[in-house]
């Protein structure tokens, strides 16, 4: 039987380890897609309109704000970014999970339009080892490496709206945690409450269970 996919939004930090796990997430589950957003930039080399962005150009990014078409979007230097409703709600009616990579605001945001999301805050063991990962990846300033620790320092204050908080200490043992989310998501009532109830309709026909105690019916008619 067909299963509604859900939405989930994973927020952490710059360095505390997201890309990797999520990388890892998508490689391992079935029914998991990546969150493809539109955009108003150009392509890159390599790119792919449909699996790395939509790219469309500005009239119809405004013609989807002006639709309600985005369930959040932000504007970038000179480009929009903006995740598209009707592509989100067409990958969950079709029974995939969706993930999306998304800061505080734009994961406040799809929790207001699509309340049944999923909100997961991956969060460093503190500042100190957020910085000791920043220098070790050799690829920021000392300045852009404090500019950093600043916004995370903002985006840790909204920890409080996330449904899990996991702890990214052990690489593995967050990997464990944040899979353990989606398999708990897969089974929760909310998603297999139709199922169960299809489930309990095909017993109408059988006889009351109280009348086998009584001795009305054996075990024997009903394999006739």
């Amino acid at each position: 039987m067909d299963v509604k996919g859900g939405v989930f939004v994973i927020s952490a930090p710059s360095g505390t380890g997201k890309s990797t796990l999520i990388r890892r997430l998508l490689n391992e589950l079935d029914r998991l897609v990546f969150s493809v957003s539109f955009t108003t930039r150009r392509p890159r080399k390599g790119e792919v309109d449909g699996r790395d962005y939509f790219f469309i150009d500005d009239a119809a990014f405004d013609k989807m704000q002006a639709e309600n078409g985005f369930v959040e979007w932000v504007h970038i230097y000179k480009h929009r970014y903006g995740t598209g409703r009707a592509w989100l709600q067409d990958q969950t009616d079709h029974g995939h999970d969706v993930l999306l990579d998304l800061e505080t605001v734009g994961a406040m945001r799809v929790k207001e339009m699509f309340p049944e999301a999923t909100l997961i805050f991956l969060t460093p063991p503190s500042a100190k080892a957020l910085a000791d990962r920043l220098r070790g990846r050799r690829k920021d300033t000392e300045e852009q490496i404090l500019i950093r620790l600043q916004h995370a320092k903002h985006e840790m204050e909204h920890w409080d709206s996330y449904d899990h908080i996991i702890l990214n200490d052990d690489l593995e043992a967050a990997y464990i945690n944040l899979k353990s989310v989606f398999v708990c998501a897969r089974t929760s009532r909310e998603r297999m409450e139709h199922i169960a109830r299809a489930a309990l309709d095909t017993f109408g026909s059988f006889p009351n269970p109280a009348l086998f105690a009584l001795g009305k019916y054996k075990l024997s008619q009903l394999k006739n």
